[in-house]
C-alpha cells in the first residue's frame, strides 16, 4: 500500500541530561556484559547468543515513489549484505527458551557521509520480532533490562526500591512469552525511528515464508539451513513513514506507529550452508543502527541511548 507523500514535520526533543544520564546506562550495560562474559565467555551484552550467520542480497525495488528514494535507495542497486540472526539471552539458553529474537542486517558496499562522521562503510540495521519497545525511553528500558539480567537477589532489591519497574517487567516478560515461529517466518522491526532523507521512518523486514515447521523451535538456525538447502529466502525490506506527533511519535519508542508500509528494498539469502569461519567473522563485527549514512542516521532518544550503550559494549569485547 502507498501513500501520500508523508510529512517531513517530524522532531527530536533532547533531554538537558541525556548525556550524563545515557553514560550511566552505558556503564550499566558494559557491567552486566562483563560479567556474563565472566561465566559465558566474552560477548555482546545482549543478542550473545548468535543462531546464524548468512550472506544476502538487498535490491533496491524499481519504480520508488520520489519521497521514497532515498539515501541507499536513491536509485535501484544492489549490494552484498551480511545477515547475523540471535536470541536475546544467555549463550547457554535453548532455542525453545522464550526470548527476543534478532536479526541484523550489514549492507556493505554504501557510499556517502555516515551519520557518525567520516565515510560510511555499511548501513546497519537491528531489528527485532517486536514492533515496539516495551518502554517509551531507555531510562525504563534499562532499568528492566538490568534488573532482569541481574543476579537474584540484585533483581529483587531493584524491585523493592523501584516498584515502578514490576509492571514494565511483567510486560518485557509477556511480550518475550509471545509465540515465536521462526527466522524465516516472522517479520522483524526496528521499532524505533531512523532518518529517510527529510523523511522519519520505522523499519520492517516482512517475513519471507508462511510455512511454519512445528521442529523449528528445537534449532532455528537448522531451521534457516532446511530451507536454504531447497531454496532461497526473500524478504521485504519495507518503511513505515512519519505523518505526525499523535500517531507516530519520533520519542515514545512504546509507540506503535500506525501508517502503511512501503516495499523499498529485497533481501534475498541465496542457498549456503553453515559456515563456520563466516560465522566467526560476523560474530566479532560490530552491527549497530549508528553505522549508518547520514540520511539514515538513528532518530529518538532510545535511538541516541543506544549510540552510547552499543560503542561501550563493542569496546567491552574489543569488537572490529
Amino acid at each position: 500500500m502507498t501513500q501520500v507523500e508523508p510529512s517531513t514535520a517530524w522532531r527530536e526533543v533532547v533531554g538537558a541530561d541525556e548525556k550524563e544520564r545515557h553514560q550511566r546506562q552505558a556503564e550499566g550495560f558494559v557491567a552486566m556484559q562483563l560479567r556474563k562474559s565472566g561465566k559465558y565467555g566474552v560477548g555482546r551484552a545482549l543478542h550473545r547468543r548468535q543462531v546464524a550467520a548468512l550472506r544476502a542480497r538487498v535490491d533496491v525495488v524499481e519504480g520508488l515513489p520520489d519521497y521514497a528514494r532515498q539515501g541507499l535507495f536513491a536509485q535501484p542497486a544492489s549490494f552484498e549484505a551480511w545477515l547475523r540472526v540471535s536470541n536475546g539471552g544467555f549463550n547457554v539458553a535453548a532455542d525453545k527458551t522464550p526470548d527476543v529474537r534478532g536479526f541484523s542486517i550489514k549492507i556493505l558496499g554504501v557510499t556517502g557521509q555516515a551519520a557518525l562522521g567520516g565515510e560510511a562503510k555499511s548501513q546497519d540495521f537491528a531489528l527485532i520480532n517486536h514492533e515496539h519497545f516495551s518502554s517509551a525511553t531507555s531510562k525504563d528500558f534499562s532499568g528492566v533490562v538490568l534488573t532482569t539480567g541481574s543476579t537474584p537477589g540484585t533483581a529483587i532489591r531493584r524491585l523493592i526500591t523501584s516498584p515502578s519497574l514490576l509492571p514494565k517487567v511483567r510486560e518485557v516478560v509477556t511480550a518475550i512469552r509471545t509465540p515465536f515461529t521462526g527466522f524465516a517466518t516472522q517479520d522483524f522491526f526496528s521499532a524505533a525511528p531512523v532518518a529517510f532523507g527529510p523523511y522519519a521512518v520505522r523499519v520492517r523486514l516482512a517475513a519471507a515464508s508462511d510455512q511454519v515447521d512445528p521442529a523449528a523451535p528445537q534449532d532455528w538456525g537448522a531451521d534457516l539451513f532446511r530451507r536454504l538447502a531447497v531454496a532461497p529466502l526473500v524478504y521485504e525490506l519495507q518503511v513505515q513513514f512519519f505523518q505526525d506527533e499523535a500517531s507516530t511519535p519520533i520519542e515514545d519508542a512504546s509507540a506503535t506507529w500506525s501508517t502503511p508500509y512501503q516495499t523499498v528494498a529485497t533481501l534475498t539469502v541465496p542457498q549456503q550452508e553453515p559456515d563456520e569461519q563466516f560465522a566467526k567473522t560476523v560474530e566479532s563485527a560490530r552491527f549497530d543502527p549508528w553505522n549508518a549514512l547520514v540520511e539514515h542516521r538513528p532518530l529518538g532518544e532510545v535511538m541516541r541511548a543506544r549510540k552510547v550503550a552499543y560503542y561501550a559494549s563493542q569496546q567491552a569485547r574489543s569488537a572490529k
